[in-house]
């Protein structure tokens, strides 16, 4: 079989998949213009402001068209926060005080936030004296409700904050979907939990119809250069949630006495707005260029998650490989085809926040944006690459038959 007339048959394999992609994206994308409408967004809201920012309107409303994207009283998006990282700090840190405690309910969660929790001398959130313990997934990856409970009960007073990674991060598990994480929601609060909810929804806005804040989380954080900003976004963070929260960590962000009232951004908000307008049909892309590529490495017998009868929870897709230069070519393909960089070399190297040599191609207007056509991978058993991304499907197609050239 040739290449050709494997996309060929892959795409027509997946044609249920697609349509319901594109039934979510509609649905999205109805709900994002409504958004805008009921905040009666206009071209003052793209304008920049210098200094305190007292009164910059678009700060503020932009805020507030995010909340009401994602299911929120409240919000705050900002071009000061630098990733998604740098967002769930600053959200932890306006939440959370000394002698808190945080169970983590979706295991471990990803490298670069370890060093916020765990880090030594760092100004982590042990060294101010929070505690952060993790109670893992079952063996198919689900949570793990038993566990939970006998963890929340050992924990007892101190206990503030649910934490729950939507993302797989680097592990081979499916994302949580939002019923999912709507029933973990209802599963703590009928324990008597009263703190706070609290998602990392990297990766998984607009992939499905509803957010984490529609089925009770209490806040949920993401980076702009990821879904929400619709590969338009050139920095910034998004935090949404309760209007309680959202005050707490807004005078976190920037200092106790000022909060929300200040924040300026010389440069105009027109990139986030329209972004934000984008971001349904552009997961939506996303979304199908992971099928497809997920179709054809499952017929060329690559083991790959989410499989493909279920619908994916998040724009990142697991891809298993049999050895180091395989997984290494891989990630190769995607910066030959990427429209940026598309000439350089890559090379494992010691990234920081990562416990093994990393792997990342990243051929992208916005450096580092995982919206776009991105993957990486710790070269590490089980050799597995994370993919995600593309601002449209012909080029997550074009990528493709890069992929199958190295791989067949």
């Amino acid at each position: 079989m040739t290449i050709k007339e494997l996309i060929y048959e892959s795409e027509q394999a997946l044609a249920k998949n697609f349509a319901l992609a594109d039934e979510i994206s509609e649905y999205n994308q109805e709900k994002v213009l409504k958004a805008f409408a009921n905040r009666s967004i206009a071209i003052r809201h793209f304008n920049g402001s210098t200094g305190y920012g007292y009164g910059d309107e678009g700060r503020f409303v932009l805020g507030q068209v995010y909340a009401d994207s994602l299911g929120a009283e409240s919000g705050i998006v900002s071009p000061a926060i630098l990733s998604g990282t740098h967002a769930l700090a600053v959200a932890l840190f306006g939440v959370l005080r000394t002698g808190d405690s945080v169970l983590c309910v979706s295991g471990m969660p990803y490298d670069t936030i370890r060093g916020v929790i765990y880090g030594e001398g760092n100004g982590s959130l042990k060294d101010y004296g929070i505690s952060f313990d993790c109670t893992d997934l079952t063996d198919d990856g689900k949570f793990d409700k038993a566990q939970i409970q006998a963890d929340m009960a050992k924990i007892g007073s101190s206990l503030k904050m649910i934490y729950i990674q939507r993302s797989r991060g680097y592990e081979l598990r499916d994302a949580f979907t939002v019923a999912e994480i709507g029933e973990i929601c209802d599963f703590v609060r009928g324990l008597g939990f009263e703190g706070c909810i609290f998602v990392d929804n990297c990766y998984g806005e607009f992939v499905e119809k509803q957010e984490p804040c529609d089925v009770g989380a209490d806040v949920a954080v993401g980076s702009l250069i990821k879904n929400p900003g619709g590969g338009l976004a050139p920095t910034g963070g998004y935090i949404v949630g309760k209007e309680e929260y959202i005050d707490l960590i807004g005078r976190r962000l920037t200092a106790p006495s000022i909060g929300n009232e200040v924040g300026s951004y010389a440069y105009g908000y027109r990139l986030f707005y329209q972004g934000l307008f984008l971001a349904p049909h552009t997961v939506n892309q996303a979304i199908k260029g992971s099928l497809l590529i997920g179709k054809c490495m499952e017929k060329l017998g690559y083991e790959n998650f989410p499989k493909l009868d279920k619908t994916p929870a998040d724009i990142t897709r697991a891809i298993r490989f049999d050895t180091a230069k395989q997984l290494c070519d891989f990630i190769q393909s995607v910066q030959e085809a990427s429209p940026v960089d598309s000439f350089v070399t890559l090379e494992p190297w010691d990234m920081p926040g990562y416990d093994s040599k990393v792997i990342m191609a990243a051929g992208c207007f916005v450096e580092g944006a995982s919206i776009e056509l991105s993957a990486d991978a710790p070269v590490k058993e089980p050799y597995t690459a994370y993919f995600q991304g593309g601002l449209t499907y012909e080029h997550c197609k074009y990528a493709l038959k890069k992929m199958l050239e190295k791989l067949i």
